[in-house]
């Protein structure tokens, strides 16, 4: 038996809730992790959750902005949420899974336009926010503690993560500063990409197109700004990976495209 798990930047969950049932139908999900959900938790769907099938939740919202939750078939332990940089602005939900696998839901902050810290109070964010966890998780660190990292993480490290490496070097995403920095996050507690164990690095790949293509597939713009990783414990029991792209193209549909990954148990 294998354990499914997809995430998604949802982008309002409450706009897209007969989306969610369509992942379900189409991806059956045993834990689905939500981003930008975009509503303060009295507000979030739980009734439709529910109904889906979906027993456990962990909601962490809030209005208009952010907002992760995760939405779980098995139960969850020791729900909890983190802040950052300060700030409560609902970018880090944390369960335990059946097994004592730590599930972490994460919705790194994108950084605005300008690739400067120093101009750009967004990017500058951005940027402490991923030393800041960075150093939380290299000083929690256990090796052998069985831990998932999903979310979007708003950077796409690799040349072939992106459709234009050349192009894209200046563009916030994709600067080398967020890919050093993603990288040292990577490292911090061993994570190994889920998803890049079973698609190949030279393979380009793409989990978010811009709204604002005319054509998105003929473009095919695309950045990998989605991810699941996990620790070294569960390297071996990866059965399987895979990017729903087609979900691009579904009515009223997010920017981001759900990304799945199977856990044997």
């Amino acid at each position: 038996m294998a354990l499914t798990l997809v995430t998604w930047n949802i982008n309002s969950v409450r706009l897209r809730i007969d989306l969610v049932k369509r992942v379900v139908e189409e991806l059956k999900p045993d834990i689905l992790c939500l981003q930008e959900t975009k509503t303060p938790d009295e507000f979030f769907p739980r009734e439709a959750a529910e109904a889906l099938g979906f027993r456990h939740m962990l909601v962490h919202g809030m209005k208009g902005y952010n907002g992760v939750a995760i939405l779980s078939r098995v139960p969850l332990d020791n729900a909890r949420s983190e802040g950052w940089c300060g700030r409560e602005d609902c970018r880090h939900a944390i369960a335990e899974l059946p097994g004592g696998i730590e599930l972490h839901n994460l919705y790194v902050p994108a950084g605005g336009d300008i690739p400067d810290p120093a101009e750009n109070p967004k990017f500058a964010h951005k940027l402490r926010f991923l030393d800041e966890i960075t150093a939380w998780f290299k000083g929690r660190r256990r090796a052998k503690k069985p831990t998932i990292l999903v979310g979007d993480l708003n950077i796409a490290p690799l040349e072939t993560d992106v459709w234009s490496h050349k192009q894209l070097l200046d563009v916030v995403s994709h600067t080398p500063i967020e890919v050093e920095k993603l990288d040292r996050l990577q490292n911090s507690a061993t994570f190994v990409d889920a998803v890049r164990h079973f698609i190949p690095p030279e393979q380009k790949l793409y989990t978010w197109w811009s709204y604002r293509a005319r054509d998105w597939a003929a473009s095919d713009r695309g950045r990998r700004l989605d991810h699941i990783w996990v620790t070294p414990a569960l390297k071996d029991r990866l059965a399987g990976a895979a990017v729903h792209r087609t979900a691009r193209d579904w009515e009223r549909g997010s920017d981001h495209v759900p990304v799945l990954v199977r856990i044997y148990d």
